[in-house]
């Protein structure tokens, strides 16, 4: 085996990986800071909409700039994290997101917030993929790597609804400038940390040339992706745009695909996405944040609409979730990775997590939240934690370390995709429900009160018919889990070699 092979688990660490728990505070530190801006941000957005002048129309741009400018580059980040040298592009993309942060704290227009918005992202494409990718190169140990993973998943997981407790804290108490100032300490820190403490291991970078053909067409065709999504939820799904936006995706990322399996140096080699096991972790994992994402906007629209929470108060109510992805994560998830198959914990994972959100499906507007919230919140989070962190681990395990960039940013992928998807999709199920309800019911509202109920019981029997999808897509999700990913029998387990070889030896964990 070459010596850029992943060691076998169990094997010492390399002598440059003496300091790879300490790097592990310092990655786990940027991807809380990515995961939190993915939320922290929509808690802001009616302040700074006011304050800067944006228009209801426009407003969407925030949320839309960043997601296009990460979901459209993370491929190409993850290539050149693989080129660069994953330490380099993980404190470029801390510096860079900082830079950014700044620039949307002390915006005056609202152009100026839609551009710091999408350097945000474009940082934050190069970031991710690297922090993801240190991990898996760094932690080969089963156990060790178990330990780093459900680290990070937990953080994966928990870091959004955390960004709801800072979001609602900031915007509250001092000022929505704040959410974006607050990146500032963590992105230092971490760069400041990561480059002292990081030892990216040799041997493992990618100096193929460029594949500028596999950069522009699948760039374009996610952009494409992302924006019909984003567009379908504001506009219909048959709206002109929406439809040529989709079918650009699907050429775009069809001619992608065509090119990666004839250039002699690919983006996205197709062994990475071939491979049946992270082939289903991709999809599972894409499936799940679909459920995820839209549970997030409808309990917290629930939370501070129906039940008149504050943007704090909406926050803490999230915690017994964190709480619950912690657990499944870090204890769950890590005592039993090196014990057995991680189809048993991806697939039961999400069938938890879809029993958390079945009962989500019995919300009225007089829902108590200890007896029904707080179970389905928990279940949920034990559910999500305990499946993520093997599929997290799992993604990147195996790969030769010259691809570790590219998988690492497919994990990345899967989840904006998801997340663009589960947005667009269980709005436009629950507007739909809504609308219907209202319609059937506002004849028998004869006072303003009642019309105000009616309105109430709507939006919540909306979200009730939008969740009912959100349940099948994770029994999906857990289908797909049981059915592609096999790895980790007991006995013996694959790892890749430099060369791209595979090796079976006999290992005593089944982790991989």
């Amino acid at each position: 085996m070459s010596e850029t092979a992943l060691k076998a688990p169990g094997a010492a660490a390399p002598s440059g990986d003496a300091n790879r728990w300490k790097a592990l505070v310092f990655i786990a530190l940027a991807q809380l800071m990515v995961v939190l801006d993915a939320t922290i941000v929509n808690i802001a957005l009616p302040s700074a909409q006011q304050d800067l002048g944006i228009s209801d129309g426009n407003r969407q741009w925030v949320v839309t700039a960043y997601a296009l400018a990460f979901g459209g580059l993370l491929l190409f980040g993850g290539r050149i994290a693989d080129l660069w040298g994953r330490k380099r592009a993980f404190v470029l993309g801390l510096t860079g997101f900082a830079a950014a942060s700044v620039l949307g704290g002390v915006a005056t227009t609202g152009a100026m917030m839609f551009g710091a918005r999408a350097l945000q992202g474009a940082f934050g494409a190069l970031l991710a993929p690297a922090a993801l990718s240190l991990l898996a190169v760094m932690f080969t140990d089963a156990k060790e790597r178990a330990k780093a993973f459900g680290i990070y998943g937990a953080i994966a997981g928990g870091g959004g609804a955390v960004g709801l407790i800072l979001g609602g804290f900031l915007t509250e108490y001092l000022d929505w400038r704040w959410t974006f100032f607050v990146n500032v300490p963590f992105a230092v820190v971490a760069a400041l940390g990561a480059n002292f403490v990081i030892r990216e291991p040799e041997g493992g970078r990618n100096r193929s040339p460029l594949d500028i053909p596999g950069v522009i067409l699948s760039t374009l065709g996610l952009v494409a992706l992302v924006y019909g999504f984003t567009r379908a939820e504001s506009d219909g799904w048959s709206d002109a745009v929406t439809v040529s936006m989709f079918v650009a995706s699907v050429v775009l990322l069809t001619a992608f695909a065509l090119v990666e399996s004839r250039v002699k140096a690919p983006l996205l080699p197709l062994r990475v996405v071939t491979d049946r096991n992270r082939g289903g972790i991709y999809l599972s994992l894409g499936l799940a944040i679909i459920g995820m994402f839209g549970l997030f906007l409808f309990l917290t629209y629930y939370l501070q609409v129906v039940k008149g929470y504050s943007p704090v108060k909406t926050g803490f109510a999230f915690l017994p979730m964190i709480a619950g992805m912690i657990t499944g994560s870090t204890q769950i998830g890590t005592r039993l990775m090196t014990r057995v198959p991680a189809r048993f914990l991806m697939g039961p994972g999400f069938l938890v997590a879809g029993l958390g959100m079945l009962l989500l499906t019995q919300l009225e507007v007089g829902s108590s939240y200890t007896t029904l919230l707080l179970p389905a919140m928990l279940l949920l989070g034990l559910g999500m934690g305990t499946a993520f962190m093997p599929a997290m681990s799992l993604a990147t395990s195996g790969v030769e370390p010259r691809d570790a960039g590219v998988a690492s940013a497919m994990v990345n992928t899967s989840q904006q995709v998801g997340g663009a998807i589960g947005t667009a999709l269980l709005n436009t199920i629950a507007a739909s429900a809504t609308t219907s309800y209202v319609k059937d019911h506002i004849a028998g509202a004869a006072s303003k009160p009642q019309q105000q109920l009616v309105q109430l019981q709507g939006m919540v029997h909306g979200y009730s018919a939008a969740i009912w999808f959100a349940v099948g897509i994770l029994g999906l999700a857990s289908l797909i889990a049981f059915t592609f990913v096999n790895a980790g029998r007991p006995g013996a387990t694959t790892v890749a070699s430099g060369e791209g070889a595979a090796d079976e030896v006999p290992l005593p964990v089944v982790a991989h």
